[in-house]
This record gives structure tokens, sequence and C-alpha cells, in this order.
């Protein structure tokens, strides 16, 4: 991570520059002005961390004057409430009070980095998303809720069959609404582990556990100011749904091990494929929570049932793994397309990706043949 420090007090900046270097993974630049770092920066770098009170060019102009282009962080000694705002308007990530140790200012940095890789991988997923997302009869009305809602902040469910693209709808909807450019972070609460969920949820500080040996920022945290999607949401034990409940209702989380609450600013989508109305009655799904989360539900139809989708979809597919691969661009023949289109997909979309994926790596031409999809003996 290429990181550009603005600081005019030569000592706080070589303080700085001397405590990076025990850090391999940062490349840092200082520069003793606002100036100076106008000229010296390219879009070769990841963040910028700057002071406010410099002479000439202040932060807060500097930070004006890059418009958008860069990741900023601010540090100051003389921080007012006004002055902070002014900042966050900006579009600034964290605002640094001086004095603060090295380890406060390295945890700000990683947290910047992990958005920044979310919202690199969320902009290929957002670019890929409507791909996905075919044209179908069966599609068209749930598209067309789906884009009414996401301009709201309403908390959407998304119900469907495994596979049928849940997470990529999610997508969908966040990168049609007003917070397409803050985070969008998907959590599966069936791949974590019952005792993990809670501390991936709303994080934790140091020593709040035994094995707590650093602060970890939660899902939720990441999420800020963003879309929070919530996969396979029956899964959730029943006491971390009451936490859940209530940060969705006061908007604030507490961290594991602390007595601070933290304000959150966030959308929430949440997806299942099981029928939590039979988990409410088995007493493993809160009434309260599903009423909380069931403001619009989306019922997504499986593959089988959007049939004018599967060859839109298979070529999207086998476009982006022969981009992939380094494979010339490749077609189905005739009769694969018959043979895709009798299938009847009971992985849905998930499965779809695998079969195409594999066809297009084994296949000997530029054509995939109906032998090279290894459906014959499943239809």
């Amino acid at each position: 991570m290429k990181i550009a420090i603005v600081e005019d007090d030569i000592n706080m900046r070589k303080s700085l520059e001397i405590s990076m270097s025990d850090y391999k993974e940062f490349e840092v630049k200082t520069f003793k002005s606002a100036k100076d770092a106008l000229k010296g920066l390219d879009e070769s770098f990841d963040l910028i961390i700057t002071d406010i009170n410099m002479p000439c060019m202040d932060g807060i102009e500097f930070v004006k004057t890059l418009n958008g282009r860069f990741e900023v962080i601010i540090m100051t000694a003389n921080a007012t409430l006004g002055r902070a705002i002014e900042s966050i308007k900006l579009g600034v990530k964290d605002f640094l009070l001086k004095p603060f140790d090295i380890d406060t200012l390295v945890d700000a940095i990683k947290r910047e980095d992990k958005i920044q890789k979310i919202k690199k991988t969320v902009h290929v997923e957002e670019k890929n998303a409507r791909g996905f997302l075919g044209n179908s009869k069966a599609l068209e009305v749930i598209l067309n809720i789906a884009n009414k809602a996401s301009k709201t902040d309403a908390s959407i469910l998304l119900l469907g069959e495994s596979g049928v693209g849940k997470e990529v709808f999610a997508s969908y909807i966040h990168s049609n609404s007003s917070r397409v450019n803050k985070p969008f972070v998907a959590i599966n609460m069936a791949a974590l582990p019952e005792n993990l969920i809670e501390s991936e949820l709303f994080g934790f500080e140091k020593g709040a556990f035994t094995d707590a040996s650093e602060a970890k920022t939660g899902q939720f945290e990441l999420a800020n100011g963003g879309t929070l999607f919530l996969d396979e949401i029956g899964e959730m034990p029943y006491g971390v749904q009451a936490k859940l409940l209530r940060a969705l209702q006061e908007k604030e989380i507490r961290r594991l091990g602390s007595s601070k609450s933290i304000k959150i600013d966030i959308r929430v989508v949440s997806a299942t494929n099981a029928k939590l109305e039979d988990k409410i009655k088995n007493g493993e799904f809160r009434e309260d929570l599903y009423y909380r989360l069931n403001t619009i539900p989306l019922h997504i139809p499986p593959l089988r049932e959007r049939i004018e989708e599967i060859l839109q979809i298979a070529e999207v597919i086998m476009e982006q793994n022969c981009k992939k691969y380094g494979f010339e661009k490749k077609h189905f023949s005739e009769e694969a397309i018959k043979q895709l289109l009798a299938y009847k997909w009971p992985g849905n979309i998930r499965e779809l990706l695998s079969v195409v994926e594999r066809a297009v790596i084994l296949s000997e031409t530029n054509e995939i043949k109906a032998d090279e999809l290894f459906l014959h003996n499943r239809i």
C-alpha cells in the first residue's frame, strides 16, 4: 500500500517516517507541505495522511484540491467539531487526534485498506451483476420492485433456493442505491462458527477474550455508510439475533469488551433459502427481527423458471472465463445450447457457473460442444 504523509512539523514527519518503516506492507513518502504534495502525488498512491494546520494551504483546502481522487485520513493537534464535520463532508475517512501512538495510525490505515479492497471487489461484482440478472418475465417484476426499493433505506429480504444469485442481487440493489460509492460488505452466517459470529459482526477490543491480542473492526463498522448483506440469515444463532435487532433499531453497535457505542449508518439486505416462518414457530428465529428484516420481501425464482436467461448468463460466464484463462473468445454449439436450455439446473446459477467454467477449460476448440458440458447424462 503506497501512502503519502503530508506534515509540516519536521519532527512529527520524521517520527512517522521512521515508525512506518517497520511495516513492510507500507510504502511511505513524506511531504513537508500541501503544495509539495500536489506536485508529487500521482495515481499510484492509495492513501493520503495529512495534517490540518499547515502554512500556505491547510489540510482542508488540500483535501478540497484533491477533489476525491484519493482516500484521506486527517491528523491534528487542535481538533474542533466544525473542522471534523467539514472534513467528513469532504469524504475524509478518519480523523486522528494528536498525539496518537503508531498502533492507532496503523489500525486506521489497515481499516481503510480493507475497505478499499472491498470496494474494488464490489466494483467488479457490480459491473457483472446485471449480466447475471437477465431479462426473463419471471424476473422482470422482481427487478422493478428492487429498483424502487434500492432508492430507499428499507430492509430487503431476499428469498429463494440456494444458488439463485441472492448475493449478486444484493450487489445489484447496492449499485442502484445512493450508497453506491460506499462499501458493500457481505457475510455468510452459515460459513462462520457460531462462537465467532458476534465478534465478526460487531468487532472486539484488545483483551476482550483470551485470543484477542489486538482490536478488530466488525463488519458493521466496515459497512458504515454502505450496505451490509447478511446471507443465510436463518442460520444466525438466536442469542445474536437480539443484538442484531438492537443494532438495527438503535443504529449503533458496541464492540465486544467495550462500553462505548459506535453510531452506524447502513442499509441491510438479508437472504435465506430457509422458511423463516417455520423457524419462528420452532423458536429458532425471533419474530420481531423477522419483521424488521422483511420490510420488502423479494422472492428470486429458480433458474429453471427463467429459461430466457440461461443462455444470456452462460455467455457472460463464458466470456469472463475466457478472459480469466487467456483463451480466445468461444461460443456454444447448437446442440450445447439445446442441452443448456433443457437442463433443470437444481444448483441454479452456482451450478451454471461451474458447468460453463469447466467447459471453457476442457473444450478443444473455440466451439463448446454438448458433450463438453457433461449434462447429457443428467437431463
